[in-house]
């Protein structure tokens, strides 16, 4: 009894070390029933890691891995790392929901790295140890560089496989083998069909970011992946949300796997300030342009939704004499790696970025957030706002709102629980209204798809010398229609109607998609008086 409860004591106030397999063994006379307790009381300090584990040191972690940790300046682990590092340290399957920024990378990639320390071999040929899946490049490239910090003091190969680069270089780097493979899964898959690489020894699998891969449509090459992989293996899946489909992922491809949550993606960190302009879509350039001009602004990220419109928020703050760049899809890897470097670096102080080309944007030092527009889903402005206020420092996110995007930010505020600070409104509150009080053009129309006019108007008309080829006209003013405007359904498509002779071009579908300067050149139909057009690029 006098040794149990020595056991209980140590335990609590010495701080549990899970590494040491062999505490039990220096207490001879510990009878079965003991050692049962011993194990259990393990497990709890496991399960509860946040409440036992207050220091890397207290993880077990292999030595090499303490040192690049020290020397990185990390000595208190996060909630997801002192939860999830134990866990996987143990051989079980993971199901991690975490936010960005909580610093879930080194939960997953540590554990790895503490297996190869211990087990010191060297890959086989075409063969990985261990395959982390992230759904962007920056992601994949920003994981890398986390592993290669964390294992420094080590002997660790790590290849990077992702589209937009020359395949030669990966796949030379793929036959001599690896330690750990982190990629992307359109590109992983291509090496596989093509024989470059086999999955039939890898042991641990990581799912980072698994919501958004759902977003991009990567779940069928996952599938395609894992079952490829040996079915004695750990698998851990970390996702913000956790949606139906990923938690189907889960079922097939995980084995009872642990679920460690840790700040939900609907409450985003609190030493964020969050604020929101009210303003007319036309001044939110000049109203950006100011607010990075203030001292405070030392670094930022300016969020648009559409790659065409990060590229035109960039020249627009270049020409004001900001340094500013973009980075999307549509920049080739070599620019975006340009581009992200001359950001980390200093060199470029203002990052205009769309939601999937940021995620990998992993800097400690952003000191404020800008949504140009906001996003279309409300979990992605906490996504957006997540890249400041990083390693316990504060930050600021400032979203400029016009009166079309009224609905999404009330769809934002029901999600964080709260409402977002009103800095200033130009006698315009889209808390108040969101119809206008005149409907757009295309709901004043009649059956003929011609608009209703008064008395005086028809007086004041001039007549028309060939009504029949005012058709075109039509078409053309229905292209200004979008549901976003709020307008009624009276009007009837126009795209499914045979083309007027006469006509130049039947590009009353296309011109509708391209927005912007295609329909001022044709002239989209709108008039002073009607309703706010969604919030785009002029």
């Amino acid at each position: 009894m006098l040794t149990i409860v020595m056991i209980v004591a140590g335990t609590n106030s010495l701080k549990f070390r899970p590494h040491r397999q062999l505490f039990c063994a220096s207490f001879p006379l510990l009878t079965r029933r003991t050692s049962l307790l011993a194990a259990f009381m393990r497990d709890q300090a496991m399960a509860y890691g946040q409440i036992f584990l207050t220091n890397f040191n207290d993880l077990g972690l292999a030595e090499p891995l303490l040192r690049a940790l020290e020397a990185e300046g990390y000595t208190t682990p996060t909630p997801i790392q002192a939860q999830g590092i134990p866990v996987a340290m143990s051989g079980k399957d993971i199901l991690g929901i975490a936010q960005t920024g909580t610093g879930k990378t080194a939960s997953f990639v540590l554990p790895i790295l503490d297996r190869l320390a211990r087990n010191d071999k060297r890959p086989t040929p075409k063969s990985t140890e261990a395959l982390i899946l992230a759904p962007t490049r920056e992601l994949v490239a920003q994981i890398a560089e986390n592993i290669r910090a964390y294992s420094k003091h080590m002997r660790v190969s790590v290849t990077i496989v992702v589209g937009g680069v020359k395949p030669g270089p990966q796949i030379r780097k793929l036959a001599s083998g690896s330690h750990i493979i982190v990629a992307t899964p359109g590109r992983l898959l291509d090496h596989m069909n093509n024989g470059y690489v086999s999955l039939s020894q890898t042991s641990y699998v990581v799912l980072d970011e698994a919501d958004h891969m759902l977003d991009l449509g990567f779940i069928p090459d996952i599938r395609r992946i894992m079952k490829q992989l040996p079915k004695k293996r750990q698998t851990s899946l970390f996702s913000a949300t956790m949606p139906t489909q990923i938690k189907a992922l889960g079922r097939d491809f995980q084995n009872k796997p642990t679920e460690v949550a840790v700040a939900t993606v609907s409450r985003p960190i609190e030493r964020i300030t969050q604020s929101v302009h009210l303003l007319d879509h036309a001044s939110k350039r000049q109203a950006l342009t100011k607010m990075l001009s203030e001292k405070d602004v030392e670094r930022a990220i300016v969020f648009t939704r559409t790659k065409r419109g990060a590229d035109r928020v960039s020249q627009h703050l270049q020409k004001a004499g900001l340094s500013a760049t973009a980075i999307h899809g549509n920049k080739s890897q070599g620019q975006r790696v340009r581009a992200l470097a001359s950001f980390k670096s200093g060199e470029i102080t203002i990052m205009v970025a769309t939601d999937i080309a940021a995620r990998g944007i992993d800097i400690d030092d952003v000191s404020h957030v800008f949504n140009f527009e906001l996003p279309e889903v409300p979990e992605a402005y906490v996504h957006r706002i997540g890249r400041t206020a990083r390693a316990g420092r504060t930050g600021t996110a400032i979203s400029l709102c016009d009166p079309s995007e009224a609905k999404l930010l009330r769809e934002i505020e029901k999600l964080i629980g709260s409402k977002l600070h009103a800095e200033k409104s130009d006698s315009y509150s889209p808390l108040d209204a969101q119809v206008p009080d005149t409907p757009p053009k295309s709901a004043n129309r009649n059956r003929n798809g011609n608009r209703n006019q008064s008395a005086e108007q028809v007086q004041k008309a001039k007549p028309r010398r060939n009504a029949r080829k005012s058709k075109p006209a039509d078409l053309k003013a229905n292209e200004s229609w979008s549901p976003l405007d709020g307008a009624a359904k009276e009007g009837k498509p126009t795209f499914g109607k045979k083309k007027p002779r006469g006509s130049a071009k039947p590009d009353g579908y296309m011109s509708r998609n391209r927005g912007g300067a295609s329909n001022r050149r044709k002239g989209n139909g709108q008039g002073k008086n009607s309703a706010p057009r969604p919030a785009a690029f002029a």
